[in-house]
C-alpha cells in the first residue's frame, strides 16, 4: 500500500483495503482474547494466593467469555458471502392491515440489531401498507459478516396479539417474510494464464486473395480449463487474428463467469421459493402470554420487548450453533408455542 502507483488501480487498491482490514479484525481480536485470557489467569492466582480480586475477577471473566462466544459465531460464518454485506428485505403475508403492520415492527426491530452492531443500512425501497404498516421493504446493510447472521433470520415470522385495529380487542395472527442476500461484487476479473491455451494455426479459407491461401494466418485457440473454442481468419496476420480471438475468448470466459455468479444467486433464491406462510421458523406471542420461540432451535426468550429492540444475538447465535452441529430443525408447520 506504500507503492506510489497502489491507488492507480482505484478498484483493485479498495479490494487489497478490504482484505486488510479483515485480517487487522481477526488480529485484533486473538490479541484481545489473550489479553483477557492473561488478565484473567492473573486474578484467578491472585485469588488462590488470599488476595479479594472477586471484584474485578467477575467483570473479566465476563468479557472473556463475551470475547469467546464472539469468536465462536465468528468461525461459524465461514460460508463463502458470510462477510459481506446483505440485502435483506421484509414482505407482509396475508392478513392486510394486520401483516402490513407486523411487517413494519419486524423492519423497526432489524434497523435497532443494525444499530447494536454499528452496521450501516440504506433503506432502498419500500412500500407503504394501504392503512397502516408496509407492504414490502429492501434494506442494504453494510458491514463485516452482515449476510452470514442475517441469512440465518430467512424465514416465516408469526405474531401473535391483540390487535390495534380490531375493535372487539380480539387475538390475531399475522405472518410476515424475512429474506437475505449477499451483495456479491459485480467486478469479474478475467485471468487467462498461457498455458491454459492450445494455440492452433492454419490456413485462410473462403474469400480474401491469394494471400489466405498460402500463409498460416488463421488462429484457433482453445481454453483447456473450460474447452471454450475461439477462431479468427479474416486479419491478413496471425498477430492481428490472435488478438482478435483472444478478445472473443475473453468475451466467452467473462460471460461463463456472469453465469456462475447468477446460479450462485439462484441457489440462494431457491431457499426463498421454499418459505411457505404457514412453516413459520419463529413465533412472537403478545397474548395471553409473552414469549419469542424460535421453531427450529427451540430457543426462546421472555422478553419479548427486548427482543422487539433488536436483541437478535441469542437467537442468531443458537441458530447458527445448530447448524454447525447438523441439528438444526425445520420450520413448525402451525406448532403452537
Amino acid at each position: 500500500m506504500a507503492d506510489p502507483d497502489f491507488w492507480k488501480d482505484q478498484q483493485e487498491a479498495q479490494k487489497v483495503q478490504r482484505r486488510r482490514k479483515r485480517i487487522e479484525a481477526d488480529l485484533d481480536l486473538l490479541k484481545r482474547l489473550r489479553s483477557q485470557e492473561d488478565d484473567t489467569k492473573v486474578l484467578l492466582e491472585w485469588r488462590e494466593a488470599g488476595e479479594d480480586v472477586d471484584k474485578d475477577l467477575r467483570p473479566a471473566l465476563d468479557a472473556l467469555t463475551g470475547t469467546i462466544e464472539g469468536a465462536e459465531t465468528q468461525k461459524m460464518l465461514g460460508g463463502e458471502h458470510d462477510r459481506a454485506d446483505a440485502i435483506l428485505s421484509i414482505n407482509a403475508g396475508a392478513g392486510g392491515t394486520e401483516s402490513q403492520d407486523w411487517a413494519e415492527m419486524l423492519l423497526r426491530m432489524y434497523l435497532r440489531w443494525c444499530d447494536r452492531h454499528g452496521f450501516k443500512r440504506d433503506i432502498t425501497d419500500i412500500q407503504a401498507g394501504e392503512e397502516a404498516g408496509i407492504k414490502s421493504v429492501t434494506v442494504l446493510v453494510h458491514g463485516e459478516y452482515a449476510y452470514g447472521n442475517l441469512a440465518v433470520e430467512a424465514g416465516v415470522h408469526r405474531l401473535v396479539r391483540i390487535s390495534p385495529f380490531d375493535s372487539a380487542a380480539r387475538r390475531h395472527t399475522s405472518f410476515a417474510s424475512v429474506f437475505a442476500w449477499p451483495e456479491i461484487d459485480e467486478e469479474i476479473e478475467i485471468e487467462i494464464q498461457d498455458k491454459d491455451l492450445r494455440v492452433d494455426t492454419y490456413r485462410s479459407s473462403g474469400a480474401g486473395g491469394q494471400h489466405v491461401n498460402v500463409t498460416d494466418s488463421a488462429v484457433r485457440i482453445t481454453h483447456l480449463p473450460t474447452n471454450i473454442v475461439v477462431s479468427c481468419q479474416n486479419e491478413r496476420s496471425q498477430i492481428r487474428n490472435r488478438e482478435v480471438a483472444m478478445k472473443v475468448l475473453k468475451a466467452r470466459l467473462y460471460d461463463l463467469e456472469l453465469q456462475k455468479q447468477k446460479a450462485k444467486l439462484d441457489a440462494v433464491e431457491s431457499a426463498k421459493k421454499d418459505i411457505a406462510f404457514g412453516s413459520q421458523i419463529r413465533s412472537y406471542v403478545m397474548q395471553p402470554y409473552r414469549m419469542v420461540k424460535d421453531h427450529r432451535t427451540k430457543y426462546e426468550v421472555g422478553d419479548v420487548d427486548r427482543v422487539m429492540d433488536g436483541d437478535l444475538d441469542g437467537f442468531i447465535k443458537a441458530t447458527l450453533m445448530a447448524k454447525a452441529k447438523g441439528t438444526l430443525g425445520q420450520a413448525a408447520a402451525g406448532e403452537d408455542v
